[in-house]
């Protein structure tokens, strides 16, 4: 059964539920308080303002999707596809962005994508569907169905934020990789998302308790 975290109430339960499935997590909610939910629009606009935003700051991603969504509005995928790569390289899009989001594009076009059936997926299935499309890594393919599909087995195994704040929280010599994140939220499975959420928060804590967090 897919867990979905669709509203505030919904990220409650579910860190309610893992509260008491890993006691470890316990102290941890004490410090942070119950994390507010995050949410990203969904379908084809949320996960192309994703990868706009791909290592980039905020403020030159929000000025990219700023031009973008004026200029095509609304943000559908068939336009997009239409368009001419110099007129979005002028929007601000780098090359590869373009070739990523007019295969997204294509691929929606031809029904051998559906952006929505991944939120009913298991959580590993659908990471592998985003990821096998050019230019989605793992990053980009957790966070789209974990804020914009409220897919609350979602896990961003590669986000440093979480990696520090589990490396903290649970007294880890160092802080852990991509690969070896997937044995440490093993026992917080169908609810990973749910747990992310806590770890983030526990991250603003302790950065703000310790000052800078080393790299």
């Amino acid at each position: 059964m897919t867990i979905h975290l669709n509203s505030q109430a919904d990220l409650e339960d579910a860190i309610a539920a893992l509260v008491v499935q890993d006691k470890r997590l316990k102290p941890i909610l004490e410090l942070t308080g119950m994390p507010a939910l995050r949410q990203r629009e969904p379908g084809f606009a949320g996960l192309a303002h994703i990868v706009c935003g791909q290592q980039l700051s905020t403020a030159s991603a929000g000025a990219i999707w700023g031009r973008l969504t004026a200029a095509f509005d609304p943000f559908d995928p068939e336009p997009i596809r239409k368009a001419r790569a110099e007129r979005l390289g002028r929007l601000g899009l780098s090359a590869a962005k373009i070739k990523t989001l007019k295969n997204i594009a294509r691929e929606l076009a031809a029904e051998r994508l559906n952006l929505e059936v991944l939120a009913e997926e298991d959580a590993d299935a659908a990471h592998h569907t985003l990821t096998a499309l050019h230019g989605i890594g793992p990053w980009t393919a957790d966070v789209y169905l974990l804020f914009c599909l409220g897919h609350g087995d979602a896990w961003p195994a590669g986000d440093i934020a979480i990696q520090e704040a589990i490396k903290v929280g649970l007294g880890l010599k160092a802080r852990p990789t991509a690969k070896q994140m997937a044995p440490l939220a093993e026992p917080w499975r169908p609810m990973r998302g749910a747990a992310a959420h806590l770890w983030w928060s526990y991250y603003r804590v302790v950065k703000n308790r310790e000052g800078v967090i080393a790299k």
